[in-house]
């Protein structure tokens, strides 16, 4: 858990079928064991936090955030925070609940899948950002009820000056084991695990569980 000790600003998981989030660090949780055993799902997403500088530490800006049944973390942060409220949908805009650069980001994903479909509208939101977004990482993992997306898209040389010793700050590794394709970031033991290069996504099919890596920057 010591992950979970420098990311401390708050915790959360979504599933298939439910979400639970706490703005308290997982090691200080009286609930983090209990909602990780009670849990069972072919597909779940768990984030601990650590807040951007000047973001607040609250239930409205802990991850996961999660709509039209699809549930989305990301790490990094974009700079300015609303640069992307011009491609929002203005109906999803007016219904954002927090202060974060992340719920924004979600929320223009979304719009783009309304208007492409799951794996299609992921793909041209990221190549978009990539063009037109000044981010020091738009790392994410993003689920619905069909696919998983895990974006590695970051600057190495950007690196918040609080992990400046931790050059693989911003890596994502995945590793198929027992049929199941499990991504997580750096921070904790993972021989034996791939890369997933940064400037690619990893796109999973959640009923097969294969895979394709594809390059978006």
């Amino acid at each position: 858990m010591k992950l979970a000790n420098e990311h401390g600003d708050g915790w959360g998981l979504a599933t298939s079928a439910d979400i639970y989030k706490e703005p308290v660090a997982a090691t200080k949780s009286s609930h983090f064991s209990q909602e990780i055993s009670r849990h069972s799902s072919t597909g779940a997403l768990l984030h601990f936090r650590w807040a951007t500088p000047g973001l607040a530490i609250n239930q409205e800006n802990t991850h996961p955030f999660t709509r039209d049944g699809i549930s989305f973390i990301h790490n990094g942060a974009l700079l300015p925070g609303d640069q992307l409220d011009p491609v929002i949908d203005p109906s999803l805009l007016r219904s954002v609940q927090g202060t974060t650069d992340s719920e924004r980001y979600f929320l223009y994903l979304v719009t783009e899948i309304r208007k492409r479909g799951f794996v299609e509208g992921v793909t041209s939101a990221l190549r978009y950002m990539t063009s037109h977004t000044n981010y020091s990482s738009i790392n994410c993992m993003v689920m619905n009820e069909n696919h998983f997306i895990a974006a590695c898209i970051y600057n190495p040389d950007r690196i918040p000056d609080h992990f400046k010793n931790q050059l693989d700050y911003y890596f994502l590794k995945f590793i198929k084991r027992d049929g199941e394709v499990v991504v997580g970031s750096s921070g904790w033991n993972q021989d034996g695990w791939s890369d997933i290069p940064n400037g690619s996504i990893l796109v999973v099919d959640r009923a097969t569980q294969n895979y394709t890596l594809q390059k978006i920057k």
